[in-house]
């Protein structure tokens, strides 16, 4: 037994070693490969959209003044001020969009911070009327980016939101008409998913009691699926609670409501819950990306190494390593696969022959490269320095019943999140599912979890 323990403590640290090796090297020629794709992208937007559009390649202050808004900064926290036709609001932004260390970053460092020494004026939140005339002053000088962008699907399913009057978020709802419902529920899906997330899975598996007593709301956030995706969002934090409020709560007359989310809507949901602590029923989390940070440890930059380790293995982390910390790669894939999801849909249904349902598909492929950058970054990692504070407003001033799900076998976010979670908020259930992951842990036991979730409502 100890002959077999040692081995495998060998191959363990062998298999480690090789994948940090080799993650080296493969992460070190992407650096490069970014480097070249922002030049090309430069050159494109150019001549398709006339504006040379700066990107987090560059000066930060430079890509966001560029958008008619202005930076700001103190104590390590990065925010922008944003103009609009009755207010100024500061929109909190993460420092990872222009912080993600590399190897030809540590470079063009070292070889220009001689130059700019002494240029670098700290800011102050304090807005003041000459901050005010310089926004005025962009924003109307401020060049209209195409609906949508040349490298963005043109599609009516993309852009089907264009045709409203109203920018508000794709909503579909379930249940009986206005006040006939006891309770409401708010589904809110995962990064780079769509509302059909839980269409498809836990709407046609409610039952009929569940159906007559509640009202059912499932959205695609802002910047996802048939959603609004505007060119010149920041995708903060406060843009997407904004929009839920202004979609769902407010012209449905939600007063008390249950909420359901997975992965990154997680942090919405914890955000809307401290907004609206008392009209809160039920908080059911799955796999919430919830990283503590080590004291002494920047927050944003520790959930963004432990949600995109620039690791090669497992395929998952890869993937997620790719859409944090490459911004141009990241577009590239988005021009090759997102720009041509029916090509991919039709193809996968002829494949198939129709007979797998393409809604993860069309979750995955519909959003722009803008919605999912920075949404990223601004929700995932810039939240960080927010959770532990959400998480203890739960605790202390929500009465509400706090239920985790989390598949054991969920490579992007490990089940350690869940039970951090529960460490917080010590009343919180977590059931862990075995041999499931990030996406199993609803689809292919979808009847399983609406009848947990309809306990979990008829409890509360």
């Amino acid at each position: 037994m100890d002959a077999m323990g040692k081995t495998r403590s060998v191959l363990t640290l062998t298999g480690r070693f090789i994948n940090e090796a080799v993650s080296f090297f493969v992460f070190s020629i992407l650096d490069l490969v970014d480097f070249i794709l922002c030049f090309l992208y430069k050159v494109a937007d150019l001549f398709f959209e006339a504006e040379w559009k700066p990107c987090y390649c560059s000066s930060s202050k430079e890509v966001i003044t560029n958008s008619g808004k202005i930076l700001v900064s103190e104590q390590g926290e990065s925010k922008i001020v944003c103009l609009s036709s009755t207010k100024l609001q500061l929109e909190e932004i993460s420092d990872t969009l222009y912080t993600r260390p590399s190897l030809l970053s540590e470079v063009s460092k070292i070889t220009t911070r001689e130059t700019k020494r002494g240029s670098a004026v700290r800011s102050s939140f304090t807005v003041n009327s000459t901050i005010v005339e310089m926004l005025q002053g962009k924003i109307g000088g401020q060049i209209c980016h195409p609906i949508p962008r040349w490298s963005d699907c043109d599609c009516k399913f993309c852009t089907s939101w264009t045709s409203s009057c109203k920018e508000t978020l794709y909503v579909r709802a379930e249940g009986p008409k206005d006040h006939d419902a006891r309770e409401d529920v708010l589904f809110i899906h995962g990064f780079i998913s769509s509302s059909a997330f839980w269409t498809e899975t836990v709407f046609p598996n409610l039952s009929s009691a569940a159906k007559s007593n509640f009202r059912f709301f499932a959205i695609d956030l802002l910047g996802f699926g048939r959603s609004p995706k505007p060119a010149d969002s920041m995708y903060t934090l406060r843009e997407h609670l904004e929009m839920i409020e202004q979609s769902v709560l407010e012209p449905h007359k939600v007063k008390s409501f249950h909420i359901v989310a997975h992965s990154l809507g997680c942090i919405l949901a914890l955000a809307l819950a401290v907004k609206h602590p008392n009209s809160i029923k039920s908080l059911t989390l799955l796999a919430p990306p919830y990283f503590p940070a080590p004291k002494g440890v920047q927050a944003t930059q520790h959930v963004m190494r432990m949600v995109a380790p620039r690791r090669v293995w497992p395929v998952i982390a890869f993937g997620a390593s790719i859409a944090c910390w490459y911004e141009h790669i990241s577009r590239t894939i988005c021009l090759l696969i997102c720009k041509n999801h029916r090509f991919i849909e039709f193809v996968a249904k002829f494949v198939t022959r129709n007979r797998v349902r393409t809604f993860l598909l069309e979750g995955f492929f519909c959003h722009t490269h803008n919605a999912a950058w920075h949404t990223l970054h601004n929700i995932i990692c810039g939240t960080a320095c927010k959770m532990d504070a959400y998480l203890d407003t739960v605790r202390d001033q929500l009465k509400c019943d706090v239920n985790v799900f989390h598949g054991r076998d969920d490579k992007l976010i490990p089940v350690e999140c869940s039970y951090n979670v529960q460490s917080r908020v010590p009343r919180a259930r977590v059931k862990v599912i075995e041999k499931k992951d990030h996406i199993t842990i609803v689809v292919g036991r979808q009847k399983a979890f609406t009848r947990e979730l309809e306990a979990i409502w008829n409890n509360s």
